[in-house]
This record gives C-alpha cells, sequence and structure tokens, in this order.
C-alpha cells in the first residue's frame, strides 16, 4: 500500500550536476543530495548506470499523461542505463514501501503510470532490438521501444510483427501491459497473443524471464496485467513475413447494421489482412457517416490483391469508394501526418478522456447507436470514433477480458477537449461510466486504456474469472503493493 503523506518521501536536496543522483534516508524517510564529487552516497542504493533526476521539468512531466486528467506528483524519476538500475531500485522502493510506475511514451489518459510520492521508471532508454536475419522467427526488444521502431527494423530484413496498434509511437511496454489491439487482431489475436518470452523485474526487485513454459504463472499475470505484478523490461516478439505493398480500401455505408454486419463477413471469412473503421459525423452534426477499413497485403504474402474477388458480395456505397496502393511500412505509419498535424494546431495537447469498449456482437449496434446518439462534434473535437470486430478465439492472453461472443467489437471514442474545460471533462467522464455500464450490462467490457471511473469492486468484475489468478500473481510477486497503484486495482 502506499505511504499515508506523513510517511511518504520528501526531496531534500538536489546535486548541482546536470544529471542529479540522490539517495533516499531510511531513518528520515526522505530522500536527500548526494554531492559527492569522489561518488555519491546512495543511502543503500547501488550505483546506478543510469540517473534519478528530481528537476522541475521531470517531475511534472511524470505527473502528466496524455489524458492531460489526472496529475500524481512522484518525487523522482529514473531514467535506467541498464535493467540493473529497474531491480535496483525495485528493491528499493519495495524495501521502504515507496510506490512504483513505469512510463513508456506516458500516453495513458487517466493517470494509470503516474504515482504520487513515489518512483517513475521512465523505460525510453531500454528500446535495444535484438539482431535479426532473415530466417528470424522472433526478435527480442527492449521494453522501451517504440512500435515504430520495432517495424522498420524488421521490415528491413522482411519481416514483422503480426499485429500494430494505429499509433506507431507507442512503447511495446506500454502495449503489453494493457493487450494491443489494432486491425490485425482478427487475425492474429493481440500484440500480448503474439510475445514468446518476457524479461520483467518483479515487485520485490527480482529479475526473471518468463514464458508459457517457464514461470507461466508470472508471465500470464503480466501480458494484459496492468503493470500490477512486476515491470516489463524487454520481450520477445513473434515475428511473420512482411509484405512489400498493401491495398487499402475505403468503403462508405449509409447505415450502421449493414456496415457491422459487413465487417462482421470479413474478419469470420479471413477475407482481408486488415479490417478496422470508423464513424464520423455528416453535415448535420449527427454520427452517421460509416467507414469500412480494410487491406489486403501483396506479395510476398499474398498475391496481388484482387478487387472484384476482395469486394464481392459487400453492400457498401460504390461511388464514395477509395483504395491506395502503398508501401507497408506507410500504412502501418499512415496517421502520422495526422498526428503532426494535430501537434502544430495545439491540440495533441487537449485533454482525452477517451472511452474504449470491447462490446458483444449482438449488442454493438444498440450500445453504440446509444452512444453516437448523445455524440456532438463538439465533444468529440479532434478525436476519432472506431469500431471494428476481433475474433474471440484468436484471444489467448487471460487477462485480456473480452465478451464471450464469438465476434466482439472493439468502440472507441476518442475525444479531445480543452484541457482547462474542467466541467466538459466531468460530464464527459460521467458518459463514459454510463456507457461502461450499458456496456458490463450486455456482458461486455472495457479495454482499459481510456478514462472510465472504475472501483475496485469494477475491477473484480472487469477480470471475472482470473481475478484469483491475478490476485495471487500479485501477492505473490509484489507482496507490498508498490506497482502502479494508479490503475486502482488493489
Amino acid at each position: 500500500m502506499p505511504h499515508t503523506p506523513s510517511r511518504r518521501a520528501v526531496l531534500r536536496g538536489l546535486t548541482a550536476t546536470g544529471a542529479a543522483v540522490i539517495g533516499f534516508d531510511p531513518a528520515a524517510q526522505s530522500w536527500a543530495a548526494t554531492g559527492s564529487e569522489s561518488g555519491p552516497d546512495l543511502a543503500g542504493i547501488p550505483a546506478l548506470d543510469g540517473t534519478i533526476v528530481t528537476d522541475e521539468a521531470s517531475l511534472a512531466a511524470a505527473s502528466d499523461d496524455y489524458g492531460h486528467i489526472v496529475h500524481r506528483r512522484p518525487v523522482a524519476v529514473l531514467r535506467p542505463g541498464s535493467v540493473r538500475d529497474v531491480v535496483a531500485m525495485v528493491r528499493f522502493c519495495n524495501k521502504h514501501r515507496l510506490s512504483v510506475a513505469p512510463r513508456g511514451q506516458g500516453h495513458a489518459t487517466f493517470g494509470q503510470a503516474q504515482v504520487q510520492g513515489g518512483l517513475v521508471i521512465e523505460t525510453a532508454t531500454l528500446a535495444d532490438i535484438g539482431p535479426l536475419g532473415p530466417d528470424a522467427t522472433t526478435v527480442a526488444v527492449g521494453a522501451g521501444a517504440r512500435w515504430s521502431e520495432v517495424a522498420k527494423a524488421t521490415i528491413a530484413h522482411g519481416l514483422t510483427p503480426p499485429v500494430f496498434t494505429d499509433y506507431l509511437e507507442l512503447s511495446v511496454g506500454g502495449t503489453l501491459c494493457v493487450g494491443g489491439l489494432g486491425g490485425q487482431t482478427h487475425r492474429h489475436g493481440a500484440q500480448v497473443d503474439n510475445v514468446t518470452e518476457l524479461q520483467v523485474v518483479t515487485g520485490a526487485g527480482e529479475f526473471v524471464r518468463c514464458s508459457p513454459t517457464r514461470h507461466p504463472d508470472l508471465f500470464h499475470a503480466v501480458l494484459a496485467g496492468l503493470g500490477q505484478c512486476a515491470v516489463i523490461v524487454g520481450a520477445t516478439l513473434r515475428l511473420v513475413r512482411a509484405p512489400e505493398t498493401v491495398r487499402h480500401y475505403l468503403l462508405p455505408y449509409d447505415d450502421l447494421e449493414t456496415f457491422l454486419d459487413d465487417q462482421r463477413t470479413l474478419v469470420e471469412e479471413g477475407r482481408f489482412d486488415y479490417v478496422e473503421g470508423q464513424v464520423s459525423a455528416d453535415a448535420d452534426g449527427a454520427f452517421r457517416v460509416h467507414t469500412l477499413e480494410a487491406v489486403s497485403y501483396g506479395p510476398p504474402v499474398g498475391p496481388a490483391p484482387n478487387d472484384t474477388v476482395l469486394l464481392r458480395g459487400l453492400r457498401h456505397n460504390p461511388s464514395g469508394v477509395q483504395q491506395f496502393d502503398r508501401p507497408y511500412y506507410d500504412f502501418l505509419d499512415r496517421i502520422a501526418p495526422g498526428v503532426a498535424a494535430l501537434k502544430e494546431a495545439g491540440l495533441w495537447s487537449h485533454a482525452h478522456p477517451w472511452l474504449n469498449l470491447l462490446l458483444p456482437g449482438g449488442a454493438t449496434a444498440t450500445v453504440t447507436r446509444e452512444v453516437l446518439d448523445a455524440l456532438t462534434p463538439d465533444d468529440l473535437g479532434s478525436g476519432v470514433v472506431l469500431v471494428y470486430p476481433i475474433l474471440r478465439e484468436r484471444l489467448t492472453t487471460p487477462l485480456l477480458r473480452t465478451p464471450s461472443d464469438a465476434v466482439a467489437y472493439l468502440f472507441s471514442v476518442l475525444r479531445a477537449t480543452p484541457p482547462d474545460d474542467t466541467s466538459t471533462i466531468d460530464r464527459l467522464l460521467a458518459a463514459n461510466r454510463s456507457a461502461y455500464e450499458a456496456t458490463a450490462a450486455a456482458d461486455g467490457t472495457q479495454y482499459p486504456v481510456g478514462s472510465i471511473p472504475f472501483t475496485r469492486a469494477d475491477w473484480r468484475t472487469h477480470f471475472g474469472s482470473t481475478w484469483p489468478r491475478l490476485a495471487s500473481a500479485k501477492h505473490t510477486y509484489d507482496p507490498q503493493g508498490i506497482l502502479v497503484p494508479g490503475q486502482g486495482i488493489f
């Protein structure tokens, strides 16, 4: 459990050097400057390959995330120079019962990777990508590596991870903590379903290699485990052959049910390698414009795409079809120009009270229509609405909780609103909660990357039959309960 404010470690001082190193005084329960040129007195902390910083800019950055809604201030930030640094500092924090949270690219939306009065571990420095050859079936990567870097490194050898999220600038460790869904999930599962080994540091500060056959209880408690049992420091990812080019289709639909039904047909048949979809507002501000997004991979993965075969039987509006032939990486990174435009316009720094739900197929039309009927363009802001199906049989990671239907749908309302408009943010958070309750009543759940107010009882319901397994692993591997309190699970 985190300390009460009276016991929480507080900053006493800071070295005058550019890369500050601080120590912790257990007796005084405070962080103290070292400042010795002959070598720092780290008050029990081993010498580090990296740095611990406590400057205002670093603490402020670690007190925020992409959501810009929750703000919890740590007392220090670790920028590890090695996995040994993570081991040393987690052991230290475990001994003194200081909360710890790893942070990749800071893309959480509701304070999940923040920690009040504890230590944030920035994993971006753990970004090595292992050697590759054309016959490789896996690649070992550091937890801080971004998926864009992994894609470039593997594509150079004609290989690729099978599943990507739409935004490539997320860390490997970050998405493996939650699941990692994308348009290829109907074929290959989530990103967590394509991991053959993890390297982790448990909450007790032990470095462990785990896999489906080696410490499998820990392996399955870490993947989609929301950081509760261990800090991911490395992962070995499955690889498949990469296409050189793809054909990318955008197919417009006039009504929701037909759009959803055709999506379902495509994933059940496996006709395309990638299937997603968006809903946008029409000229009257109503969210009635449905666009099915489908991609077919070309050689050497498959034959040259045949439009007649691929589009046969679909009920889209043929007059509005768009299609593009593009290099594979350009397709994966297709939203990069839009992200750059948002940053230039200052919209990237808006608050993001996101709603991310996993809906049973039979309830998808009802729940999405209810949410979309209440949605306004102003409430969505510069965000987007995503709806696309996944096949339950492809998802094998126990803690990635999904509806029991054979076909479920990810429904995401990725809102953006000015961060100082707190009344609107509160209203949208309340709307998220209402949408979740309707989803739970229909036997759906949330995909836990968004901003839905959740209680501990909600988390027990969320994990369902896997709750005893997670609780047992938490007790075993994080006995002091120091890891990632921002999730609010334990």
